[in-house]
């Protein structure tokens, strides 16, 4: 489906349209029927000098629902009583909504030609990337980022534009502000490292549920909560989607973060949703904490095959 975003401009108007004790909710129906809008997201808002004007009270629309429907929305207002349409009447908005008032042949080109610069802004968009690492030991400099370089490296190598955000604070809010300005920004991609863990100084997996309610949030591991630093149940991944832009939270540890780094490249190649790609990198991390666990219980256990 071809959706246009009307951008604010909801404004449609008929001019020359002759009216007499003409019902202006019949007006609305035939309107929002012909442009396959649900009647209550039409309204009649002002009739003047034989100028109707329509607001349609929805943000976005079909392209298909909408262009080149003059003509039948003509014929059906001209069948309502009290409605007079002349060869003069006509549409007339300054947004999108003017592409009503187009005929046929020029409305099939006109959505070609839009949807194909569309899908070109979009495969655009969907190669720009941004990368955040959180905490205040990175930020402070008692820790070294190497976490931004790796994931950068691997995104360029595959035809990405990368860009490096700062380094957040420990703080929802804080967070949560700086991946929306991602999404403003045109963004496809938004990548974050550390702050997913359990403890109370951890909120990067909120932040991202704070934008998006349905972002995926599988678990790596699970903690009884209120146990030793553990304020929280476990340590969680979140892979989240608003407006086309794709946010992903990794964990701290580097090795975790090349591992799922390239689990998310092979994804986004085979264009996996949020779910699936969210449960793909907690897979890898899971079994990749089980091999930590064993080898430490053989390190432990004094087995001779383990090696450092």
């Amino acid at each position: 489906m071809a959706e246009f975003d009307l951008l604010r401009k909801t404004e449609l108007r008929i001019e020359k349209v002759f009216l007499k004790n003409a019902n202006l909710n019949e007006i609305a129906a035939v309107v929002a029927d012909t442009l396959k809008i649900e009647r209550t997201g039409v309204l009649v808002t002002d009739v003047q000098s034989n100028t109707l004007t329509i607001d349609i009270l929805k943000g976005i629309v079909n392209a298909y629902d909408i262009v080149a429907k003059r003509d039948e929305l003509f014929e059906r207002l001209s069948a309502l009583s009290g409605v007079g349409i002349t060869e003069k009447t006509s549409i007339c908005s300054e947004g999108m909504l003017g592409w009503v008032a187009l005929n046929k042949r020029k409305g099939r080109l006109a959505l070609k030609r839009s949807e194909r610069i569309s899908k070109e802004i979009l495969q655009k968009l969907s190669k720009r990337a941004i990368v955040f690492s959180t905490g205040f030991e990175v930020a402070s400099g008692q820790v070294k980022d190497t976490n931004t370089p790796t994931i950068i490296n691997r995104l360029e190598a595959e035809g990405y534009s990368v860009t490096v955000g700062p380094t957040l604070k420990d703080d929802e809010v804080v967070i949560a502000a700086n991946l929306r300005q991602t999404i403003d920004d045109g963004y496809g991609l938004v990548i974050t490292s550390g702050g997913v863990g359990a403890e109370s100084k951890d909120h990067t997996i909120e932040a991202v549920l704070a934008l998006d309610p349905g972002a995926a949030n599988p678990y790596i591991c699970k903690y009884q909560k209120g146990t030793g630093r553990h304020h929280k149940d476990g340590v969680r991944i979140a892979v989240g989607e608003v407006a086309g832009t794709l946010i992903i939270a990794l964990p701290g540890p580097n090795d975790e973060v090349k591992l799922s780094t390239e689990v998310l490249i092979e994804d986004l190649r085979f264009g996996s949703d949020k779910h699936v790609l969210a449960e793909n990198i907690a897979d890898s991390l899971r079994k990749k904490l089980r091999e930590k666990m064993e080898h430490l219980a053989d390190r432990e256990s004094g087995n001779k095959s383990w090696s450092t």
